[in-house]
């Protein structure tokens, strides 16, 4: 699976059911989400999430954060909340179209199409907080892991992340079939039974995986909530801080 497959695919389900695609419901199909419902589920998650981090005394700075994999803009509202500034980004031109039309902020959040397989457009230190939720798992484990690479490059000492992701498939049927069938059996039953616009390739990103690559960035997991866990996957939000500069004047 390559970037360009990623594209291609998101810019699809951007096209068709912008908002559907970005919060998978059932019953939500053809148009379901209306826009004030889509946001204010945003806005639950997000504040959910800001207090976790408060509980567990991870306090970053209020300036600016960034939503990695914005979609619809759906999280991009609710921290533009808590931050003075959020930059939203995404692969696919239909989806960011759809949020800056669902933008509440007044021009506090700027989504920005990133289509490359790093954050190059970003300085080191850029945000205080990165927030992903059910990004990774839709992307190829090596890109995925070098993207987490940069966030822990990209956010401020002292600063947090918030990583939403399967850690395992579940223990069902279901889960057993995305374990052990082959991709391209898949990706045909989602475009022909299940009649996705674009199929959704789904990756795990076991918690120890996740430690190992944030450590090397300086980061750690603070915490690791499940938090949905439906008849396919595990999912897992992971809080993580990071470690504040070295007195020294050393860069991490």
């Amino acid at each position: 699976m390559s970037l360009d497959e990623v594209r291609r695919d998101w810019t699809r389900l951007g096209s068709a059911e912008p908002l559907w695609a970005v919060c998978v419901d059932p019953a939500k199909r053809s148009g379901g989400w209306d826009d004030d419902g889509f946001l204010a589920s945003g806005r639950r998650e997000v504040e959910k999430a800001m207090d976790r981090l408060d509980g567990l005394g991870i306090r970053p700075g209020r300036d600016r954060a960034l939503d990695f994999g914005c979609g619809a803009g759906r999280l991009s509202n609710a921290l533009a909340g808590y931050f003075d500034t959020v930059t939203g980004v995404d692969i696919s031109e239909p989806m960011l179209a759809e949020a800056r039309r669902l933008d509440r902020s007044g021009g506090r959040i700027e989504f920005r199409l990133n289509d490359g397989p790093d954050l190059a457009a970003f300085a080191d230190g850029s945000f205080d907080l990165v927030y992903c939720d059910l990004v990774l798992q839709h992307l190829p484990p090596d890109l995925a892991a070098g993207y987490l690479r940069e966030f822990t490059r990209v956010v401020r000492p002292s600063g947090a992340m918030v990583i939403g992701v399967p850690g395992r498939e579940a223990r069902t049927f279901k889960g057993l079939v995305f374990r052990y069938a082959p991709w391209p059996l898949i990706r045909v039953a989602q475009r022909t039974l299940l009649r996705y616009p674009a199929p959704m390739r789904m990756h795990t990103l076991p918690p120890e995986r996740l430690a190992g690559l944030l450590a090397a960035g300086g980061a750690r997991i603070a915490a690791s909530d499940e938090y949905w866990s439906g008849d396919h996957w595990q999912h897992l939000r992971h809080f993580v801080t990071v470690e504040p500069a070295a007195d020294s004047g050393g860069t991490r």
